[in-house]
């Protein structure tokens, strides 16, 4: 019987070196130029984090995910071999990998991830959210449909989140990379139109105007190992794979540090619920980063 990782606020492994990282001389991995792009468009893209031995062992996790009958497939928040319902146009979606693989645990604690994250946040402890996988295979793989990340999150607040999207392949616009609209963060919140199938949904919630901004998406093309970084209210999506290689990644969902519940519901299946008001804190919500630590 496979073991809940969740019950680890460290790395177990040794995919992601801590130890030669904090003799880093540039403990801050942005610049001040990358910064003010992610406050005026709402991303910041092509953030190195992964190297070819880190990405080859993912991938072999990932790779052994993929079959429904998994050892540890009972620690899934969610598990979706196709999203879209739809056998021409394949989204394998997943949320809680952390717990069931060593490698898509560890990479929570990769230094170069939690650096860039907590300046991206203002400089703010970072503590972990939830985790997803979006994989799309060659020649037959679906699209993400527009939405805002937060739109989905409401049940935490304030809002002080923030989405790290890593590409375990090349992501080019053929084969469905991300898609943002630039500034879209500076709009209000929307409501959820659906992740999986209709590119067109998000349509009947924007305004002219919103429309008429939507129209000049910026593709994110990726090396494998890099990363896009948005904000939760940040417009993004993806078009679909027919290409003759997949398209494959992880996604790391944080927020500051202090963020609470919302709600007294179950905030991710299996995890107990927190209640309303309280702080996101515990067992399967740790914190990953404290800039302010010694």
């Amino acid at each position: 019987m496979s073991q809940d990782l969740s019950i680890f606020h460290q790395p177990i492994g040794s995919l992601f070196n801590l130890k030669a990282s904090e003799n880093d001389e540039k403990p801050l991995l942005l610049s001040s130029g990358q910064l003010s792009h992610f406050e005026t468009n709402g991303f910041v893209s092509g953030v190195d984090l992964l190297n070819p031995p880190q990405l080859e062992a993912l991938r072999g996790e990932l790779t052994e995910l993929f079959d429904p009958n998994h050892d540890g497939r009972e620690f899934w928040y969610e598990y979706h071999s196709n999203e879209s319902g739809d056998a021409n146009n394949v989204l394998f979606h997943a949320l809680g990998a952390w717990r069931i693989r060593e490698g898509l645990h560890d990479i929570l604690w990769n230094p170069p991830f939690l650096k860039a994250a907590s300046q991206l946040l203002g400089d703010q402890p970072v503590r972990f959210w939830h985790d997803q996988l979006f994989c799309k295979p060659a020649k037959h793989g679906g699209v993400v449909a527009w939405h805002q990340d937060y739109s989905y999150w409401t049940r935490t607040k304030p809002m002080q989140h923030l989405t790290c999207w890593i590409g375990l392949d090349d992501a080019t616009v053929d084969n469905g990379c991300l898609q943002y609209v630039p500034g879209s963060h500076k709009w209000d919140l929307l409501p959820a139109t659906g992740l999986a199938g209709d590119m067109n949904a998000i349509r009947k919630v924007l305004t002219d105007d919103q429309w008429e901004q939507f129209q000049n998406p910026v593709a994110i093309e990726l090396k494998a190992g890099q990363a896009a970084f948005h904000h939760p209210l940040l417009i993004h999506g993806s078009y679909a794979n027919r290409t003759d290689r997949p398209r494959r990644a992880i996604v790391l969902n944080v927020f500051a540090d202090g963020t609470e519940s919302d709600s007294d519901d179950v905030l991710l299946n299996t995890v107990p619920p927190i209640s309303k008001g309280s702080k996101m804190e515990g067992k399967f919500f740790p914190l990953l980063y404290d800039p302010n630590a010694n």
